[in-house]
């Protein structure tokens, strides 16, 4: 197995002793983060600064994805207090816009698209505000479910479509042009939400498969995009084909933009959540 070594740009230091705080406040609410489940290398930065991307429905996912460190075992039955919770600890912040995500939970019949209509809600009460960004599933194209999302008037509703469509099987359950449907759909829905979603670089892409993600993404409407390097969270996770360099984020930033979307973020440790308030502003 070929492991590549880490370039310069990409050794951001994780400090555990700066997440005490918010590690404490997550765990007397017995709420999660995808910044602890993902292994996300922002977690110091964010949760230093009180921000968090709180994840929803539980901590384990229905699919197969290598390239992801949520976990994939059985999931719980769902929280019906979580909603509360998530909205006592968005209120506690202070936080002016927090992103809500959740592993896919194909065992549900909505998907969980209703605790996510929930959760909004429950933030609305709290904290009005607030600006509110769901990073959703596909929820396996169900109308009904993003609907059910796109009636509880969200600022945001985000879907990453990941990757090329060509590298599709290390999304195992997902759909690249299912994915575009979904962001097709939460457009056509509801125009007044901005949509958003995400590539990460470096799994064995072409730059012209890239542009062409772009076009697509365009195509149905998506306003915002971020752009980041993949990092394996361990050597059984499909690992890196190539580390990108600073400056070919920049680039690629800049025929985004040109493309037609609204704000880019790009760089190596840009995630979906990483700034999310920059889109908005």
């Amino acid at each position: 197995m070929n492991i590549q070594r880490k370039p310069e740009w990409l050794r951001k230091k994780i400090n555990p002793g700066e997440q005490g705080e918010m590690r404490q406040l997550l765990g007397e609410l017995q709420l999660n983060t995808v910044c602890q489940q993902a292994l996300c290398p922002n977690i110091s930065e964010c949760f230093s600064c009180g921000q968090a991307t709180f994840l929803i429905l539980g901590k384990n996912c229905t699919r197969l994805c290598s390239f992801c460190n949520v976990e994939k075992t059985a999931p719980l039955p769902v929280d019906s207090g979580e909603p509360a919770r998530v909205a006592e600890a968005v209120a506690h912040l202070k936080l002016s816009h927090v992103v809500i995500t959740s592993p896919t939970r194909d065992d549900l019949a909505d998907g969980g698209a209703t605790l996510y209509s929930k959760t909004v809600a429950e933030i609305r009460s709290a904290s009005p505000l607030t600006r509110i960004e769901l990073l959703i599933p596909d929820f396996q194209g169900s109308i009904s479910s993003l609907e059910a999302v796109v009636s509880s008037h969200p600022d945001i509703i985000a879907h990453n479509v990941e990757t090329v469509p060509r590298l599709y099987q290390i999304r195992s359950g997902a759909d690249y042009y299912r994915s575009l449907e979904v962001l097709r759909i939460c457009a056509e829905l509801a125009p007044e939400i901005h949509t958003k979603s995400g590539v990460m670089l470096g799994m064995g892409e072409s730059e012209e498969e890239l542009l062409q993600v772009f076009n697509n993404l365009r195509e149905v409407g998506c306003a915002y995009l971020s752009i980041g390097q993949y990092l394996a969270p361990s050597r059984k996770h499909y690992q890196v084909q190539e580390y990108i360099a600073p400056k070919r984020f920049e680039s690629l930033r800049q025929q985004a933009l040109e493309k037609g979307f609204s704000h880019v973020e790009s760089g190596p440790y840009v995630r979906s959540s990483y700034h999310a308030a920059k889109y908005l502003q």
